[in-house]
């Protein structure tokens, strides 16, 4: 399955923002919005992480 390039960008520029195009405006946008705040590096870290790992292209 390809990759929605805007969709990465999206995660790895602004965290939260990413992640609602993927997932919608729950628990994980929350959570993306909160490590965003305290850091910018943890929110884009946990951004990238859940599309990544919901593509299925990062093993557990």
């Amino acid at each position: 399955m390809t990759r929605r390039p805007a969709r990465l960008a999206a995660a790895a520029l602004l965290p939260p923002l990413g992640v609602y195009l993927e997932e919608g405006a729950g628990r994980p946008f929350q959570l993306a919005c909160g490590l965003t705040v305290l850091g910018f590096l943890p929110g884009a870290g946990y951004a990238l992480w859940r599309l990544l790992r919901r593509r299925g292209t990062v093993a557990a």
